[in-house]
């Protein structure tokens, strides 16, 4: 009996060891895919999400001033006719 428990003993060991190993590997493939993703994002001349909301406000700055002057524009030319 005490040879079966050994046996069941060295089992659940060397299953609890495989565990700990396959998570080791896991976390090695999640740490390799994120730092090859970051390097290709790095690469890439990606902008951050405030650089883009500053340029927009900028278009949507330039776009207003360009509508006014268009419309000012417009008064001269009517009246100078």
């Amino acid at each position: 009996m005490q040879t079966r428990n050994k046996v069941l003993d060295d089992i659940s060991q060397l299953m609890t060891n495989a565990m700990g190993v396959a998570q080791g590997a896991r976390n090695e493939a999640e740490g390799a895919m994120k730092n090859m993703l970051d390097r290709w994002l790095a690469d890439r001349d990606f902008v951050t999400r405030e650089e883009f909301d500053a340029v927009r406000a900028m278009a949507q700055k330039a776009r207003e001033e360009n509508i006014e002057l268009r419309a000012r524009l417009d008064a001269l030319e009517a009246g100078s006719k």
